[in-house]
Order: C-alpha cells, then structure tokens, then sequence
C-alpha cells in the first residue's frame, strides 16, 4: 500500500475539527496494517498529530513525560502511517501503521499481548521479540 499523504494545508483544517480533551489530548489507537492486530493505544496532542501527519510517522504525547516522542524513537521500531480513520464523534483516531519490528517497549509486537483467562488469571500470549533491558539503557 502507498504512503499516506496529505498537504499541510489539509491536515491544519482537519485537525480543527477534532475534539481535544481538556487535557489537549486526543486517544489513537494505532494498528497493524498487515495482520489487523490493536498494537497501542497512545494519546496526542495538536503538535504531536501534526507531526505525524507530516512526517508519516506516529508521534505520540508521553504523559509520563510531558513531551512529544517519536513512537521508537529509541527502540528502533517505528511506525509509517498507512491510513487514518476518525471516529463519528471526532473524539478518537485510529492509524493503520506498517510496524518496524515491535510496537510494545516490553519487547513484544503488541502492547496487548497478555490475556485474561476465565479464572481472571492473567496469560501471556507471545514470545518477546526483543530484550528490552538491551535497548533501553
């Protein structure tokens, strides 16, 4: 599939539509294009989500930090928006992404890799694919 592609001129008009929480944030959940999985759900602001419109790659709003970041930026596994979607109360988005690698900073493909079984026992459901104590040092 081709790169997603949008003028800037595009994107400011649209961004003005979105409903921002109070916060200045708005939910996106970011999925793998190729095999459809749910790979994060992260927050943005306007800056981080002009960003990634411009440069096509997720950046996402790190409230634990206070600061815009590349999604893998320190990992290596970025993700190349592919398409977007709003949802009908322009309240959250969600992006299609070509996954570098891995999408969890605990070294799995998706941050929802663990399941809840019927006795409420959490499962994991994946191998690691990378050790993230060797990334993220």
């Amino acid at each position: 599939m081709t790169k997603f592609k949008w003028q800037k001129e595009m994107y400011m008009e649209f961004i003005k539509k979105l409903n921002f929480d109070e916060n200045g944030l708005i939910p996106a959940v970011i999925q793998d294009e190729r095999s459809s999985r749910v790979l994060t759900l992260c927050y943005m602001n306007k800056e981080a989500l002009e960003k990634t419109l411009k440069e096509k790659q997720i950046y996402v709003f790190r409230r634990s930090k206070g600061r815009i970041m590349l999604k893998g930026e320190t990992s290596g596994c970025v993700q190349s928006v592919r398409q977007m979607f709003v949802d009908c109360g322009d309240n959250s988005l969600l992006f299609k992404v070509g996954q570098t690698r891995a999408a969890c900073h605990k070294g799995y493909f998706s941050c929802y890799f663990r399941r809840v079984n019927k006795r409420g026992e959490i499962v994991v459901e994946e191998d690691r694919i990378f050790d993230p104590g060797e990334v993220y040092k």
